[in-house]
């Protein structure tokens, strides 16, 4: 299970203006703003923008200068993955260390909806040792129950984080994970193709075979 919500782009404007330094060329931007504050690609800024996307790392040095917020909510078996991320990605999370004492747990806390029967039987038992660690250190304070629960806890519990990337790093996931084995990567690189101009700036490799 992965949630992605909250979402913003931002900088496209500066971006896309810093894009236009080497060549001078400023005058010929045409992107304009929509009532609404939206920054909208005019014909040339879009035509500038997605040569320099396709024309390698180190021409499309604006991109990371566009930048992604999100709240993903994810299992820590993909929060693990994910963090391989490091350069030009930022992430605050929620705290097991300071809060995982603070609510009763339930299956809703855990991604385990293409878990077998035999497997959810177990999670369950999990579940329940975790909340009477938990019942137990509400009302002792006693650091072995919390223990218990930082130990015990399964790689299917879902941690809520806020992330800033850019659309570089946005490309490089793309293009390393939108065949991975994890649905939620399938989930995340579904989400990347939302994103604005995405087809233009950030879905820009050719396919092998392809006769582009």
């Amino acid at each position: 299970m992965i949630k992605l919500e909250r979402y913003r782009v931002m900088n496209l404007d500066n971006a896309i203006r810093g894009a236009r330094n080497p060549m001078n060329s400023w005058s010929r931007s045409d992107s304009t703003y929509g009532a609404d504050g939206t920054f909208n690609l005019g014909p040339n800024d879009l035509d500038l923008a997605r040569r320099l996307a396709v024309s390698g790392s180190d021409h499309r040095k604006y991109l990371r200068m566009v930048f992604v917020s999100v709240d993903i909510t994810a299992p820590l078996y993909w929060w693990k993955e994910y963090d391989t991320y490091k350069v030009g990605t930022v992430a605050n999370s929620t705290s097991t260390m300071h809060k995982i004492h603070a609510a009763p747990f339930s299956r809703e806390d855990f991604s385990c909806e293409r878990m077998s029967e035999e497997a959810l039987a177990c999670l369950d038992g999990v579940i329940a040792c975790l909340e009477k660690a938990r019942l137990r250190y509400n009302e002792t304070k006693e650091r072995t129950y919390w223990d218990d629960m930082i130990q015990l806890l399964p790689a299917s519990y879902n941690q809520m984080r806020t992330c800033t990337m850019n659309y570089e790093n946005l490309i490089n996931i793309y293009y390393a994970r939108r065949n991975h084995k994890l649905q939620e990567w399938h989930a995340f690189c579904h989400w990347i193709e939302t994103l604005p101009y995405a087809r233009d700036l950030i879905l820009i490799k050719k396919e092998e075979g392809s006769a582009e």
